[in-house]
């Protein structure tokens, strides 16, 4: 049985260097009557930093986060999710073009789990992407442009982006992504996306949660039981 990749790969290839006293210095400016770059220059005490940070964020005033930018190269993810991926507003992509860029011989492809585990789904699935590449390249070959041949192409096929954002978003995408609710492969590559940031900066990690992890409770029409339902709750609470 021929092995496939069928996670997103995902590299962290850019972010600020001075993240926490980027925060903090934002954040100290909007209570004190000092220079912001005093502030940027007057403090490392890590301890300190967090501490508003954690305060200041968690009351709402998210533009203190808007400050910091981050950037990832990722690769193997379907078409199907990339269409997810650009739904989120304040996003920047440069995705591989189909226009562009002439698929030579067989493209890649992801092949959802639920059909990779099923030994005869999983044949005709690959199957019928070779059928596909086959009708492909035959416009391809007959002179149909790129851009027009691509037509045929499916939501399987595999492509390639860099995606950059802001904290505040990146915090959104992962309190929506992160939920077991969310498609299985956009879940994966919001997680690679997460993990890789918090390696560098670990005081992320409670931040970048699925969205019941940040509220106590779940607020999905269908819960997977890890937390209680928002119904529960309110019920609970006599309300």
């Amino acid at each position: 049985m021929e092995e496939r990749n069928n996670k997103p790969v995902v590299n962290l290839i850019s972010k600020p260097d001075n993240m926490l006293k980027t925060i903090y210095t934002a954040c100290r400016t909007c209570y004190s009557a000092d220079y912001p770059i005093n502030i940027y220059q007057s403090t490392d005490d890590e301890e300190k930093m967090l501490k508003l940070i954690k305060r200041v964020v968690g009351s709402g005033h998210y533009s203190t986060i808007e400050h910091i930018q981050v950037s990832f190269a990722v690769s193997n993810v379907s078409r199907a999710c990339t269409h997810q991926l650009v739904r989120h507003r304040h996003m920047s992509f440069s995705q591989k073009s189909q226009r562009y860029v002439k698929e030579k011989g067989q493209f890649d492809y992801i092949i959802p789990p639920t059909i990779d585990k099923n030994p005869e789904l999983r044949e005709k699935f690959i199957n019928f992407m070779g059928q596909i590449s086959e009708q492909y390249q035959e416009f391809v070959e007959a002179g149909i442009p790129a851009e027009d041949a691509r037509f045929v192409m499916p939501n399987a096929a595999a492509s390639s982006l860099v995606t950059s954002l802001n904290l505040r978003e990146l915090i959104h995408l992962a309190n929506l992504r992160l939920c077991t609710r969310a498609q299985y492969e956009i879940r994966c590559l919001v997680k690679g996306m997460c993990d890789a940031l918090i390696a560098e900066e670990p005081w992320l990690k409670d931040y970048l949660v699925p969205k019941c992890e940040k509220l106590g409770f779940c607020d999905e029409d269908k819960s997977c039981g890890r937390k209680i339902t928002k119904d529960e709750l309110f019920e609970k609470a006599g309300l």
